[in-house]
């Protein structure tokens, strides 16, 4: 595994290998050493082509989480909002799939979503913190000023990430 930084502090990817035979392959997909983080919540996710989970945080019992394809494509996303952060508001997309072995390591204070690019898309979510229904928000996923260039006009949508708040009101 090889850690790889991005341009917002915190964000990586992780560079992972998976050994393939005649069985079908082995991939690791954790090393204490280049996550730092204790998982201790893991959430695998089911989506169809073209639908939108998106973009959640929760304010209180903030997450880590490091994410990672099963089976699929995804295009992930994830938007720094802390407010002190010199990258406040700015994004950090990325291809996951379970053919490039990529992970994605996304700190606390990040809104995080992503898009479902192929018919099938099995991710899973490791994550510092358990979920807190009372204390998540959810943003705008098309929202103007976080100007990140979905691939797509009309996702499939939740009820939840049809009505996210703007960036401006968070």
């Amino acid at each position: 595994m090889k850690k790889i930084k991005t341009n917002i502090n915190g964000l990586f990817v992780i560079k992972g290998k998976a050994f393939y035979d005649n069985r079908g392959f082995l991939r690791e997909a954790f090393k204490k050493k280049i996550i730092k983080k204790n998982l201790i919540f893991s959430i695998i996710s089911k989506s169809k082509k073209n639908v939108l989970r998106g973009l959640h945080l929760q304010e209180k019992n903030q997450q880590d989480k490091c994410i990672m394809v099963l089976k699929g494509k995804i295009l992930d996303v994830a938007v720094d909002v802390r407010k002190s952060s010199k990258t406040y508001g700015k994004h950090y997309k990325i291809i996951l799939s379970d053919k490039n072995c990529k992970s994605f390591f996304i700190p606390k204070g990040f809104a995080h979503g992503f898009l479902g690019l192929e018919k099938e898309n099995i991710v899973f979510y490791g994550c510092s913190n358990y979920r807190h229904k009372q204390s998540e928000i959810t943003l705008d996923w098309n929202d103007k000023d976080l100007k990140i260039k979905w691939p797509i006009k009309k996702p499939i949508l939740s009820k939840k990430d049809k009505n996210g708040i703007k960036f401006s009101e968070f």
